[in-house]
């Protein structure tokens, strides 16, 4: 319940009955809230939660068991109730639910949630899909690439499409961003298809999350208690966390500086706390604690709720400073030393040992520590947490409907996924254009080797004309030579038969003049 500038979290023991009031002014200091399960850290949660909202102050919860939605519903008249109402002296208490948002990461009821893969940056998608420091690194030169080549990496498939290419053309960059070896891509390959099978291909997306969405407040002034259903989302725990942790960043790094205000902004319980920090490397732990350090000057509270206060580093516990410790359950050495540090956490109150109180505390009791005006941690008191006026289970299904039907003005927003043009489109369009120029230099190179075949082609038939030619010439030549040859011959066989006449003539005149001297001759005597 909402008193003045305070939220009145629950009553002081007997016989002084104190409240225990949260300041608004310093409920930007971080607060967590611990204890064992079935201790009523739900109904602590619900209180502050409903109190920051009647105060204009807008929330952001996880709904990991499915009853956080009853903070839609107004709580009910029961006999218990009565007995709690008139045990607490709360005059004027009243039933009534609170405005509820309801979002959903893995396409379940509610408003969808989405960020990009470059919201997410390469340090937390690291983590995320549990890569080694080589495997890391490889991630944080294709996520530069990208950025150099103005590829948007905005689904799971532009980072499997980025990936590829990189590997295909790591000899490339190699010299310019460091080597990029085929085992560490096929590693990060096949981490993207377990978070996609986990429902990375629904949560990696866009219209990506405004969070501005979530610093809105109703028609009637109260803060909307924004609600992400995550009792599915907790089977995915690194995926839970990973978002936790990029919207507190995400946070940090959007909005401006404020000072100290009157009361915060923006208030976010992040529940089941252990997830976050489990096997965190050193180098996000150091930049949660930067965060946590520095975001309360943003008008920003962070609440951590989990069993046990050593679930969370000691970086980060020294940050949160109003604290509410339900009962814890010491069966081990180990258990023993976490209630020793959660009592010793609290500034002493000389009425009781806070050791031994932890251990006495029933469901709906808490030692509780907030911090005073001066921002100083007061005494630990033992007190009994308020109800709240919001329903303490899960909302029934027809106001979860009421309340799901009254947020059709950002479904509207983020209703419907949109793919836009992103490095998968950009690098297939490419590799089209790749193949095309390829089929294109293959048909040149083909159309150079049939016109080089052509021009060979031509080169033998001209040297086969030529051949054929000379051929003819040296035939040519032959008959000539024949032919003037036979005419030589004529011609000699000519002047002989001619010769031959002379002389035959010649002769037959000579030997008849011989044998007519001779014979003559003869007969004379």
């Amino acid at each position: 319940m909402l008193q003045d500038n305070a939220i009145w979290m629950g009553v002081g023991a007997e016989p002084d009955k104190n409240h225990v009031n949260l300041l608004l002014n310093q409920a930007n200091r971080h607060g967590l809230i611990a204890g064992a399960s079935g201790t009523g850290k739900t109904v602590t949660l619900k209180v502050m939660a409903e109190g920051f909202s009647h105060a204009g102050v807008p929330v952001f919860m996880a709904d990991v068991k499915g009853d956080i939605t009853g903070m839609c519903s107004a709580g009910e008249d029961t006999e218990d109730m009565q007995k709690r109402i008139k045990k607490f002296g709360l005059e004027g208490f009243t039933y009534e639910g609170c405005p509820v948002r309801i979002w959903d990461m893995l396409g379940g009821e509610g408003l969808p949630v989405r960020i990009t893969i470059s919201d997410m940056g390469p340090e937390l998608l690291s983590r995320l899909l549990e890569l080694s420091d080589v495997q890391a690194g490889v991630l944080d030169i294709v996520f530069r690439i990208a950025d150099d080549k103005q590829l948007l990496l905005i689904d799971l498939k532009d980072l499997r499409a980025m990936l590829n290419y990189v590997a295909e053309n790591a000899k490339e960059y190699e010299t310019t961003y460091g080597k990029v070896s085929s085992q560490s891509v096929g590693a990060i390959l096949r981490s993207l298809i377990s978070i996609e099978d986990e429902g990375g291909d629904v949560f990696f997306g866009e219209p990506d999350l405004d969070l501005t969405d979530w610093f809105q407040c109703a028609p009637d002034g109260r803060g909307y208690v924004n609600i992400l259903n995550a009792a599915k989302l907790i089977q995915s725990p690194q995926i839970y966390a990973m978002f936790l942790l990029w919207m507190l960043s995400e946070l940090f790094d959007t909005l401006p500086e404020e000072g100290d205000l009157e009361k915060p902004k923006f208030v976010f319980f992040f529940d089941e706390a252990h997830l976050l920090f489990n096997d965190m490397p050193s180098e996000l732990l150091d930049k949660i604690v930067q965060v946590v350090k520095l975001i309360r000057s943003k008008g920003v509270g962070v609440y951590f709720i989990t069993q046990s206060p050593s679930d969370i580093p000691d970086e980060v516990l020294a940050q949160l400073s109003n604290r509410i410790q339900h009962g814890l359950r010491a069966y081990t050495p180990a258990e023993q030393k976490a209630v020793r540090a959660a009592a010793q956490s609290f500034r002493e109150n000389p009425a009781f040992k806070s050791e031994e109180v932890i251990l006495e505390l029933g469901t709906g009791e808490a030692l509780v520590s907030f911090l005073n005006e001066d921002g100083q941690p007061e005494i630990v008191e033992r007190a009994k947490i308020l109800p709240p006026q919001c329903l303490m289970a899960a909302a029934p299904e027809s106001d979860l409907k009421a309340a799901l039907s009254s947020q059709a003005d950002l479904m509207k927003k983020y209703g419907d996924a949109v793919d836009r043009e992103s490095a998968f489109e950009k690098l297939e369009e490419q590799e089209k254009q790749d193949e095309e120029a390829e089929k294109l230099a293959e048909e040149r190179a083909e159309l150079e080797r049939e016109k080089a075949e052509l021009e060979k082609e031509k080169a033998k038939e001209a040297e086969k004309a030529a051949r054929k030619a000379e051929r003819e010439a040296e035939k040519a030549a032959e008959r000539e030579a024949r032919a003037r040859q036979k005419q030589q011959e004529q011609m000699m066989k000519g002047i002989g038969k001619f010769a031959g006449q002379i002389f035959g003539t010649f002769g037959r005149e000579a030997t008849r003049q011989i044998t007519r001297n001779l014979f003559g001759g003869r007969r004379r005597r």
